[in-house]
């Protein structure tokens, strides 16, 4: 297993300054989904909330923080992956944050959740771009909460108290078609996304360009967006279309879409790129790599700056022409040439050389 990353650069983060911890508005204290509906029980009151800017308040209650998942932790992909930044800031801060999370909530809750962690938090984190029109509804009615959204639009205006923390899924999956293109034997790869979200779209077109980097002439088929990213059956159909003209190595962006694309693969003896959590590399498995998106990365940044007076309402961005870092290339093969060349090509992203869509 090789992994293919820039040359790594000194983190931005700071450790947090026990001094400089934000009042709280109310402490969390259940969440539970019943019936789709998202129960958050909040006791307690303060009507000290914090300047609203973003800076943290001398106090003696620790930053009441809600992390927003509308997806399954367990879905080997970005919900997963942010919760692993969630597990890390309880090991690492203790009672200096009082975290509190929420999964698996349904569309039309969305904003119900939102509003009631707004209640009871200083600070709501909310991961996935789905989630971005309920977010503006609900931040301008809690002017004195911090908001980040992780995964939201790139183009999205920053309100005064909503910053967005943007993965660049563009940029790694240049690299996801790069190590497509260099993996195909027919010459002819594909690329399946979950929601038709603009940061999708904009990442299947970089896939289709970092495929024609590494190999021009690669053909790749028209990019096939299943409206959901957990859908396994309309995962596994949308990847055996692919297959079934002449498509070897498929790229996606799905979540728990992955399970249906992965058996999908194996009845067509064909392959795919994983992620955002790497996997394990065997020589009986489909995948040809992983792209490695590191999502708790933003959420423990998130909470980082609200703590030490940084947070900006802001775009910032995350990923390889970042010093916030966050994307990596994990390749599951030792070849030199194929390592060589998605090695220069990850440089040339790294370096803005190259755009990726």
């Amino acid at each position: 297993m090789r992994s293919i990353r820039p040359t790594p650069v000194p983190s931005l983060l700071r450790p947090p300054s026990p001094a400089r911890r934000r009042a709280r508005r109310g402490t969390l204290t259940a969440a539970a989904v019943v019936g789709g509906l998202v129960a958050l029980t909040a006791c307690g009151t303060s009507t000290d909330a914090g300047d609203g800017d973003g800076g943290a308040e001398s106090g003696d209650e620790p930053l009441a923080v809600g992390v927003f998942l509308p997806g399954s932790t367990s879905d080997t992909g970005f919900m997963e992956s942010a919760y692993l930044g969630y597990q890390r800031l309880e090991e690492e801060l203790g009672d200096e944050v009082d975290l509190s999370f929420v999964e698996e909530v349904a569309a039309a809750d969305y904003e119900q959740t939102l509003v009631r962690f707004a209640s009871t938090s200083d600070l709501v984190i909310s991961v996935g771009g789905q989630t971005d029109a309920d977010l503006r509804k609900v931040a301008p009615q809690f002017p004195d909460v911090t908001f980040v959204e992780i995964g939201g639009p790139a183009d999205a205006e920053p309100l005064d108290n909503l910053a967005y923390y943007d993965p660049q899924q563009a940029e790694a999956e240049y690299l996801s078609g790069a190590a497509a293109a260099l993996s195909s034997e027919t010459g002819k790869v594909g690329f399946i996304g979950g929601v038709e979200l603009p940061a999708i779209v904009n990442a299947s077109q970089a896939f289709a360009n970092g495929a024609e980097a590494a190999v021009p002439g690669t053909a790749v088929v028209t990019p096939q967006f299943l409206g959901d990213f957990n859908e396994p059956s309309k995962a596994k159909q949308a990847a055996a279309a692919n297959f079934g003209v002449d498509v070897d190595v498929v790229g996606q962006i799905v979540n728990l879409g992955k399970q249906g694309i992965e058996q999908a693969a194996k009845d067509a003896d064909a392959a795919m790129i994983g992620g955002p959590i790497p996997g394990e590399c065997t020589d009986d498995g489909p995948y040809v790599g992983y792209v490695r998106t590191d999502i708790g990365t933003e959420v423990e940044h998130a909470v980082h700056s609200v703590l030490d007076g940084t947070w900006e309402a802001a775009q910032v961005p995350f990923g390889l022409t970042t010093e916030l870092g966050g994307t990596e290339f994990v390749l599951c093969t030792d070849d030199p040439e194929t390592v060589a060349a998605l090695d220069d090509i990850t440089q040339s992203v790294a370096s803005g050389d190259v755009t990726p869509y």
